[in-house]
């Protein structure tokens, strides 16, 4: 689908016409060709809209030179509007101009200057539209014809008309920006939502280098008998039952030359998920491709950051494998040692992605110099039982690092919520056999387990984010179908993108 901004004259080539209409403030079309306004005043007349948030209304034109379809979308009160109003609104207009087979589409932009400038606008809508086009079907064999004939037939043009015709060079890069920053989060969907016996440690390293020659950050991979050196037991150990041996992902980005300020970005990298000897029910392990989206998140980030040449030095670590059961499996009971040289006792086999990223965020310090940490995962259940499915929670010793995200969701349209880095709450991670337990009672469940990788991050400021409940959706919405989110990929770069400006 390709996506631009055109002048005037798109009003009469395009086959529908998406207008945004604030509450009791009707439909504005002073800019339009005398004759599409004339019809435009007849129809409102005859079946005036409200422009009530969430609502559509759908109009037919049948003059030539004329969109055939009209589709006001209603923005709510004025002084109510947001960005995330403006993002929700018009996925809706989008979803109903693929239902009505519109085979091109135009976003009137002019009611939308008056209350933000192009800046905001801009890559909000890039983003918007190229999420709302998103669909995973590559193993749909049986509608293979049918989707390319779907594909070849609605919304292959989206243009975006601005009366400004002077500055459409320049608009043309805020949109591109948001288009990509759009691609960058169905580069994590894409991850999550391919199967585990197509993305293993071994693919999920290859998309990763892959990216990197796309995108320009450099990729490494450490295999089995490197990480085994570097004392990654934590690691190892977690992927000891499968046949797929662990990998170790390292990606770099290094754009600011006059900083010392590394960030190490770690992402969870389990490609699947069985719970280990810790079993899950079947219902449990249907979804437990996704317990890479971490991983995901980080790939899609990198590829954002990197693309916009961001002004900052992120160094991404991956450790990748798959929890599975086997002869060699670890087991509840089970000490085990780490690279920080922490030895763990092992309560729960299901409770393993603490673990990798423990051996993680060791290595982003050690080897990579890093100095601070941000760290996202699908790591817990009791995220979702905290904060639903739309809302990411959050820990961190450090202050600023809260702020700068905090703005990053407002930026990201992503919605987070601090929880209390609580010190004492470690005494529920306490051994009696070795250093730290990798899970603790059930209250407290998502502060205990960031608490446990932050005991690996040391005086290091850090930050954990738990995507469990966000990196997946179980309902279709108009920005994402049932499937893989990509939550966490448009936050990240977000966040970088503060740092860097």
């Amino acid at each position: 689908m390709n996506i631009s901004l055109k002048g005037l004259s798109i009003l009469r080539e395009t086959k529908a016409l998406l207008l945004p209409v604030f509450e009791k403030e009707g439909i504005h079309g002073e800019s339009y060709p005398s004759n599409l306004k004339e019809v435009l005043e007849k129809k409102a007349a005859r079946k005036p809209f409200e422009g009530k948030k969430d609502t559509l209304s759908l109009l037919s034109f049948y003059e030539e030179e004329l969109p055939e379809t009209l589709i006001l979308v209603g923005l709510g009160k004025k002084e109510d509007f947001s960005l995330e109003t403006l993002s929700s609104s018009l996925a809706k207009g989008f979803q109903k101009a693929k239902s009505e087979k519109a085979s091109s589409l135009t976003l009137d932009l002019t009611v939308l200057e008056e209350l933000f400038p192009f800046e905001k606008i801009l890559p909000v809508v890039g983003k918007t539209f190229t999420l709302a086009n998103y669909e995973f079907v590559k193993y749909q064999k049986e509608k293979e014809g049918e989707n390319e004939k779907k594909s070849k037939e609605v919304l292959q043009d989206v243009f975006l008309f601005s009366k400004d015709e002077e500055q459409l060079l320049l608009l043309e890069s805020l949109l591109a920006e948001g288009i990509h920053e759009g691609l960058s989060t169905c580069i994590a969907r894409d991850l999550v939502n391919e199967p585990a016996n197509v993305i293993n440690p071994d693919s999920l390293a290859k998309v990763a280098q892959h990216q990197g020659e796309i995108f320009g950050f450099s990729v490494t991979v450490k295999n089995e008998k490197e990480i085994e050196d570097l004392g990654m037991e934590a690691l190892l150990t977690v992927g000891r039952g499968s046949n797929n041996p662990p990998k170790l992902i390292v990606m770099k980005y290094h754009g600011n030359g006059d900083s010392d300020e590394v960030y190490g970005l770690i992402g969870k990298g389990l490609t699947y998920d069985s719970g280990g000897y810790s079993l899950k029910p079947t219902d449990g392990m249907l979804t437990m491709k996704m317990d890479m989206g971490g991983s995901a998140a980080v790939i899609g980030a990198m590829a954002a950051i990197a693309k916009q040449g961001l002004k900052v030095n992120v160094t991404a670590v991956v450790a990748a494998c798959e929890n599975m059961i086997s002869g060699d499996a670890f087991r509840p009971g089970d000490v085990i040692g780490s690279m920080a040289g922490k030895t763990i006792e092992v309560t729960n086999t299901d409770a393993e992605g603490r673990l990798t990223l423990a051996d993680a965020v060791t290595y982003a310090i050690e080897k990579e110099g890093a100095t601070k940490i941000i760290d996202i995962a699908t790591l817990t259940g009791a995220a979702l039982v905290a904060m639903g499915k739309d809302i990411t929670p959050y820990l961190s010793t450090d202050d600023d690092m809260s702020r700068d995200l905090e703005k990053a969701s407002e930026n990201a349209l992503e919605k987070v919520w601090r929880l209390p880095a609580e010190k004492s709450y470690l005494d529920l991670l306490k051994s009696d056999i070795a250093d730290i337990k990798n899970s603790g009672p059930r209250l407290a469940g998502t502060i205990t387990a960031g608490l446990f990788v932050q005991s690996f991050a040391k005086d290091v400021p850090w930050m954990h984010l738990d995507i469990a409940g966000t990196a997946w959706t179980d309902k279709k919405k108009d920005l994402c179908p049932i499937g893989g989110t990509g939550s966490g990929a448009s936050l990240l770069y977000h966040y970088f993108k503060l740092l860097s400006q």
